[in-house]
């Protein structure tokens, strides 16, 4: 990049850099966009197709969630870059609709690709985007469903809607159920729910149909020392967050010692000490130990005499659920334990599974942390079940909090179509190309589940279309009897703020693409040592 003086050209940007801009910036970034869109958009619905992601050590993952694949791919366009993004926000925020948010920016994209071939100025592409966006959540809002948090059978719809298409579909009513069960437990009574509080263990071998959940906590630990007991009934569960060990001091110190006894006579205080440790323990009535720290050999022998069963090195995150699931409290000073402080599980057991000893927290009189143990004959069934299994979680716990469910099947996207082309004849102007651009991207939705389920997209659209205009918001594409039904009598739903977050977060990304009309790009820096770039031209 260079600017005339006087003849001279003046060079402001490294030797090496590259630089795009108006139409050509515009073509590229959107290009890349598409290219994105597209490269999941075959994913889409439940007879989407899957992918096959192999990485630089040749590990390999089948799937077809959306954030799953942008995620494994190494993109490396801009703008390609900020699809992506989309996928990441809208899993981290709803944990559905990833694909969904990647095909509908892209088809904004393509549209707006059409105006601009028009001379419609990106500006009021942009500002006609935005303002489609907000009557499209507007509209969405008035289209919703309310549902019961207690409606433990739409709960089930919604999970079922989240696992369909994935590879785990064929299993869909035991992990439907099990989906339920945790979300509904793990739920506080103002209806937040964490996800956080259900911890998954993956382990291959068995059936899928040994998948199960546990009304506590599993943890892939095992006991500190074989002589303490296997199983503990109506246990007294003890959170430590303190080592059983005897403490080196903080401070450096020289100790000199004249006689051989008197190195007896320093190991047996630290063992004193430990034992006056294992002894407030045995006192507080605790009968299972939990701790975050170590716990050495004398504590070991000294716990597993009194029968107690103990398990050391817990992460923070699992003792922080084992707390929620038991009623125990967390302790950091041995000192200071009461029986007050103590949880309380039906049953404490180690078991042996797939070769692997985990501990089994149990029976626990209303937990509010659970764990789901996902069982599969192979390592990529399982990571695809608990890709399912996390959308699943995702979605019930949105509905549990927001109440407000929408129709599947692409029947909110030719709603808003609709709607949204009312709306643009009664604004006027340049603007109404861009809203009407909008409305007919939405559409991108039912055609393309269409087309992967080998329907013909465009008698689908117009049949469902024809449906909302008699009045029929419900219908949406029943891609096994190919036809247009009403979705929530088929029991195809889905959280309103999934659909809302991919609205949003599409529309956002078309509008930060369209707005760029330069781009700039710099060389990667050479080898460290070499000359520095353009040092050798004079």
């Amino acid at each position: 990049m260079s600017q005339q003086l006087g003849g001279q050209p003046i060079i402001i940007l490294r030797q090496g850099t590259t630089r795009n801009r108006g139409q050509e910036a515009q073509n590229n970034n959107i290009a890349a966009a598409k290219a994105v869109a597209n490269a999941v958009r075959s994913t889409l619905g439940p007879k989407g197709m899957d992918k096959m992601l192999i990485d630089g050590t040749g590990d390999i993952v089948i799937t077809n969630d959306g954030a799953t694949i942008l995620k494994q791919m190494d993109i490396q366009h801009p703008a390609a870059k900020m699809m992506a993004e989309i996928a990441k926000v809208q899993d981290d925020e709803v944990g559905d609709g990833t694909t969904t948010a990647v095909v509908i920016a892209g088809e904004l994209l393509k549209n707006a690709e059409s105006l601009l071939s028009l001379k419609v100025h990106p500006t009021i592409i942009t500002e006609g985007y935005q303002k489609a966006a907000v009557k499209a959540l507007e509209i969405l809002s008035a289209y919703a469903v309310s549902v019961k948090p207690t409606d433990s059978a739409r709960l089930k719809q919604i999970a079922e809607t989240a696992i369909s298409g994935k590879g785990a579909e064929a299993y869909k009513v035991l992990l439907c159920d099990i989906v339920v069960r945790a979300v509904t437990m793990v739920a506080d009574p103002d209806g937040t729910v964490d996800t956080g509080h259900i911890t998954i263990q993956k382990k291959v071998g068995g059936k899928v149909e040994d998948t199960a959940i546990i009304e506590g906590m599993v943890i892939d630990k095992e006991r500190a020392s074989p002589g303490m007991p296997l199983l503990v009934r109506n246990a007294k569960i003890l959170l430590l967050n303190a080592a059983l060990e005897y403490k080196k001091t903080e401070v450096s110190a020289k100790i000199t010692i004249s006689r051989p006894d008197q190195v007896q006579a320093f190991l047996d205080e630290d063992a004193h000490m430990v034992r006056l440790m294992a002894d407030k323990i045995i006192k507080s009535g605790a009968t299972v130990v939990f701790c975050q720290k170590g716990i050495d050999d004398t504590a070991q022998h000294y716990l597993a005499k009194a029968g107690i069963l103990a398990v050391r090195r817990i992460k923070k995150s699992d003792c922080e659920n084992i707390a929620r699931a038991t009623g125990a409290t967390i302790i950091s000073s041995i000192d200071l334990i009461t029986p007050a402080d103590l949880g309380n599980a039906g049953l404490v057991e180690e078991k042996k599974l797939s070769g692997h000893e985990m501990i089994y927290v149990s029976e626990c009189r209303n937990p509010k942390s659970v764990s789901i143990i996902i069982r599969g004959g192979s390592e990529h069934l399982i990571d695809e079940l608990e890709r399912a299994m996390h959308d699943a979680l995702m979605v019930v716990s949105d509905v549990v909090k927001d109440k407000k469910v929408v129709p599947g099947g692409g029947a909110p996207e030719i709603e808003l179509s609709l709607q949204l082309h009312r709306y643009a004849s009664t604004t006027g102007g340049r603007i109404q190309l861009a809203i009407e651009a909008f409305a007919s991207a939405l559409e991108v939705i039912p055609r393309s589940i269409a087309e992967n389920a080998g329907l013909d997209p465009i008698d689908m659209v117009v049949a469902i279309r024809a449906a909302h205009e008699a009045g029929n918001r419900n219908y949406g594409l029943d891609v096994h009897e190919g036809r247009p039904v009403d979705m929530l009598r088929a029991g195809v739903v889905e959280p309103l703020r999934v659909k809302t977050q991919a609205i949003k977060s599409a529309a956002e990304a078309a509008v930060m693409i369209l707005r760029i009309d330069d781009a700039f790009a710099s060389r990667a820096s050479g080898p460290a040592g070499g000359m520095p770039p353009g040092a050798g031209d004079y």
